[in-house]
């Protein structure tokens, strides 16, 4: 079998140093990125929806949000925004921009004319940037991001697919609030976070379990399951949590521990561990899989984007 030319690294410089003549090819971590990056730039014709959840609060799903939306973004060429529905004051965008979003999904219901915003540079006046991903952010007043209802989040999210191929819903804590309903019932992708602890491993087998008796049984099926391994319990088994959430779901996805991660700041993409890196383009990759689906279009949505 014909050795893969290496890309970086020693191997890499190996390479051009010796004009070709010597190479030991890419290393399984550059041939597994590889791959990664072919699915994550599977071509998306028109829209997809993208709802990350959990019944707990505290068990990773604004970081899973960033991280997949700064991937995503990263990879290909097509517009992605996150989107943060968090009916308590949500930080999303602290995590994605370092400060106060200047721009919320408030100001944007607010707009009367809201369902007729015509052009991307309309649209642009109310999310904000970070790199290359978008970003719209909830209101720091609790009250103001509670009355964010389900029937407002339709509004928005028809609003965003006209514009944007990919958004991404960081749903935040609970599964019963108003625009969390919304957000599953136009989802396309689902992924749930947990952790390897307990009452974490707990809260995921509880959310999936409400999903299914709530008629999102599909969604559950080919869900993705993130664990964010910062913490870790000594008398749960990793590989058997890993295979339990597997019989259940389409995938199960492990970020590893992250001092950048623990933070709790901006979160920058090169400041990450590889391994959590590769983790981040392992979700990616999963969710694009889903990009050649045939989904229906919910009613009042189009089923292309621009």
């Amino acid at each position: 079998m014909q050795l893969q030319v290496p890309r970086r690294g020693l191997r890499a410089l190996l390479w051009r140093a010796s004009g070709g003549r010597i190479s030991v090819g890419a290393s399984a971590r550059e041939l597994s990125e590889r791959v990664h990056l072919d699915r994550i730039r599977t071509p998306l014709t028109g829209w997809h929806t993208i709802t990350v959840a959990s019944s707990k609060g505290g068990v990773g799903k604004t970081t899973t949000s960033a991280l997949l939306g700064l991937t995503l973004a990263e990879h290909r060429g097509d517009r992605v925004v996150t989107l943060d529905a968090n009916p308590d004051a949500g930080n999303l965008a602290q995590r994605l921009l370092g400060y106060r979003a200047p721009a919320t999904v408030r100001q944007l219901l607010e707009q009367e004319n809201l369902d007729q915003l015509a052009s991307f540079t309309e649209v642009s006046r109310f999310v904000n940037t970070a790199g290359r991903l978008q970003v719209l952010a909830s209101d720091l007043d609790p009250a103001m991001s509670e009355a964010f209802n389900a029937a407002e989040y339709r509004r928005v999210l028809a609003l965003l697919t006209r514009f944007f191929n990919i958004v991404i819903t960081d749903s935040g804590t609970g599964l019963i609030h108003s625009a969390m309903t919304g957000a599953l019932e136009t989802t396309r992708s689902l992924i749930v976070t947990g952790k390897p602890t307990i009452d974490a491993a707990e809260g995921i087998t509880t959310t999936l379990d409400w999903l299914i008796a709530h008629g999102f049984d599909e969604l559950v099926r080919d869900a993705i399951v993130v664990l964010t391994c910062d913490r870790q319990a000594h008398s749960i088994d990793p590989a058997a949590l890993r295979e339990h959430f597997a019989d259940r779901c389409r995938a199960v996805v492990e970020f590893p521990a992250d001092p950048h991660l623990t933070e709790g700041g901006r979160i920058d993409l090169e400041m990450l561990r590889p391994r959590t890196r590769q983790a981040g383009r392992e979700l990616a990759a999963l969710v694009a899989e889903a990009f050649t689906w045939d989904f229906p279009a919910p009613d009042g949505f189009t089923t292309g984007g621009r």
